[in-house]
């Protein structure tokens, strides 16, 4: 159980800040910028859910929302040595879990032709904008990934890769199913 009894702790005034595991790294460290930018998704998100609930795409984000929760507590936390980490990480299931959802919100859509605009209805709109912040969260974990020394999983790389998906395919759905989607017309401003 997580208990804040004190917001402020003056610990980061140096900017720096505390990992998971007690260890500090700058506030600009690659792994604080990507939990800090799923962080950014998630209130993103939020902010979608505020903007106009969904009957279907609702529950979906508020459990995503915790997902996230969970990405966050799994960058946060440096892997220790196979077999001795028992820190909290995203797991297969919860990637399976997002696949069949996309699966399910794509079959009721049409076929796109075109690419789609960010925008149309307010719920779509502000989808579209939690999808393009997770796309940075997904450059940052991958970028963090690749560094020497860090170690990001499997699972949560494909977590936060499928989540854009989602939100895109989401937004599609709270644009009358994609019937009111604001579609690319190449060259139109020529």
């Amino acid at each position: 159980m997580v208990v804040l009894n004190r917001i402020y702790t003056k610990t980061g005034d140096g900017g720096s800040t505390a990992l998971g595991d007690g260890t500090r790294r700058r506030k600009h460290d690659p792994r604080v910028e990507a939990y800090g930018t799923v962080d950014e998704a998630n209130s993103a998100i939020g902010l979608a859910r505020a903007v106009g609930e969904h009957p279907v795409l609702d529950p979906m984000l508020a459990r995503i929302q915790n997902d996230l929760f969970d990405l966050g507590a799994d960058l946060c936390r440096p892997p220790l040595a196979k077999g001795e980490d028992a820190a909290l990480r995203i797991v297969e299931s919860q990637v399976a879990r997002l696949e069949a959802e996309i699966d399910a919100l794509n079959a009721k859509l049409e076929p796109l032709r075109s690419f789609v605009l960010p925008g149309g209805a307010p719920l779509a709109a502000a989808l579209h904008v939690a999808r393009a912040t997770c796309r940075r969260a997904e450059r940052l974990v991958v970028a963090l990934a690749d560094m020497p020394g860090e170690t990001v999983g499997a699972p949560a790389i494909a977590y936060v890769n499928r989540l854009s998906d989602f939100l895109f395919v989401a937004a599609r759905i709270a644009n009358d199913e994609g019937r009111a989607d604001v579609l690319w017309t190449p060259g139109l401003t020529r």
